[in-house]
Formats: C-alpha cells, structure tokens, sequence
C-alpha cells in the first residue's frame, strides 16, 4: 500500500511539473519560416526574439479561456496534492480520499476545456510560418490530461490502510 501511495504522489508531482511546464512554455505550435522556426504559445510568438502572439480580435476570448483554464488547472493540481499531504496524516484508516480525487478531477475538467479549446481554435493558424505542427507543450497538456484522469480516479478508489 505504501508503494502505491509513494507512486501516486510521484505521477501528481511529475503532473504538476508538467502543467507548469506546458503552460509557461511557448512551443504549443511549431511552424518553419525563411528566417528559421517559428513557435507560438499560451502567451508569445517565438521566431529568434519572442514577441506578444498577435491574435485576432475573434481569437481573443479563446485565447484567454484556453489561458484561464490552464492556470485553473495548475491552482487545482497543487491544492489536490496539498489535500492529498493533509489528508494523509490526518485521515482515519479505512477512510477514502474522496476530496482530493474530486479536485483532481475538476483539475482534469479544467484541462480538457483548454486543450479542446485550443486544438478548436489555433490548430495549424500560425502566422508567418508553413507546415505547423503542435509543439511538446500540447502534447504534455495532454499527456497531463490523461494523469490527472488515472490519479483522480485512484484518489477516488484509494482506502488508507
């Protein structure tokens, strides 16, 4: 039960990690120019010096939702693993995680609303590039997609022993 314990809290940090990292990162699209690659994020467009990501005034409003939710997502990350570190030590035996599996997967809600989103609105629209393609940061906003999924639901599941 231990081992279990320690991998779960392992993949919610690794979870953690990776959502700030897909967030503050600017490569959710890569696309090549004459001038080299271009990539674009949440927040910049990256060619050789980052600049503010032009955006359409239709685009806005998504881009600014597709932002809100991932930070959503990351402030419910960590208050689930600080729910899950509390709980740990002040919950009877036989007592379910059941808190801390619910904000997880409101943590996961918050990330599948911005990544569909974004793969809606701004997949393959980059500006002054040819041939784009999604970046590692999308992938990991996915991949986290899928983590917080699993350990919402073993937080669900988990009995402290």
């Amino acid at each position: 039960m231990l081992v279990l314990l320690a991998g779960i809290f392992v993949v919610h940090i690794a979870t953690v990690i990776m959502l700030f990292v897909s967030t503050i990162a600017n490569v959710w699209m890569v696309g090549s120019s004459n001038t080299g690659t271009i990539s674009t994020g949440l927040w910049l467009l990256c060619n050789k010096t980052c600049t503010q990501l032009p955006v359409s005034s239709q685009d806005e409003d998504s881009l600014k939702a597709v932002q809100a939710f991932m930070i959503l997502s990351i402030i419910f990350s960590v208050v689930a693993l600080v729910l899950f570190i509390i709980q740990l030590f002040t919950l009877e035996k036989g007592k379910r995680f059941y808190m801390t599996g619910a904000v997880m997967l409101v943590c996961w809600m918050c990330i599948l609303i911005a990544v569909s989103i974004y793969t809606a609105r701004f997949t393959g629209t980059m500006v002054y590039s040819t041939n784009p393609h999604h970046g590692y940061c999308f992938i990991l906003a996915w991949i986290c997609f899928c983590f917080s999924f699993i350990i919402g639901i073993l937080y669900l599941v988990l009995r402290k022993k």
